[in-house]
């Protein structure tokens, strides 16, 4: 498995990708990620089998404590220089997971944040994924009164170092 950052030639496999992974409701479009990658296209990492991609994980920095929905939307709000890093997605496609593959994303991801100089990795995920997401040593801080995206429940989980 290779891993490396985005760039926009990337973009095709990363709609595709996020398009298996997401609800309509919930993944993002094609033209949200072309914003994404034209402002941080270094805070994605991908995983590739071969040729073809098969996770990321993907979000932006920001002085901002706590991940809203208007972040998913407005890449331009991207701070390089910010206290936190969000993670707006995990996305491994389906017959690629249960392989440990998102795991080890999300560990190099932390890593990085961590050696940037980070305050800490900031997320949000439904129910079933919260003790998922503890095993990093993300704390639950429950549910966010700042994102009910896809007009779904969201608990926002921190990793302060």
């Amino acid at each position: 498995m290779q891993i490396r950052t985005a760039s926009m030639n990337d973009l095709d496999a990363i709609a595709m990708v996020e398009a298996e992974c997401f609800p309509s409701a919930e993944a993002a479009t094609k033209e949200e990620f072309k914003e994404r990658l034209r402002y941080y296209s270094d805070h994605f990492l991908l995983m590739f089998a071969k040729e073809r991609l098969v996770s990321f994980v993907d979000g932006f920095v920001t002085d901002e404590k706590d991940l809203t929905d208007e972040m998913y939307s407005c890449a331009e709000l991207h701070n390089e220089q910010g206290e936190w890093q969000m993670i707006f997605g995990v996305n491994t496609v389906p017959s690629y997971r249960n392989k440990g593959l998102a795991g080890n994303l999300i560990t190099r991801f932390i890593l990085d944040a961590k050696e940037q100089g980070r305050k800490g990795v900031v997320l949000t995920c439904k129910d079933g994924l919260v003790d998922y997401y503890s095993k990093f040593g993300f704390k639950n801080e429950g549910v966010s009164d700042k994102s009910n995206h896809g007009g779904v429940k969201w608990n926002q989980m921190r990793l302060t170092f």
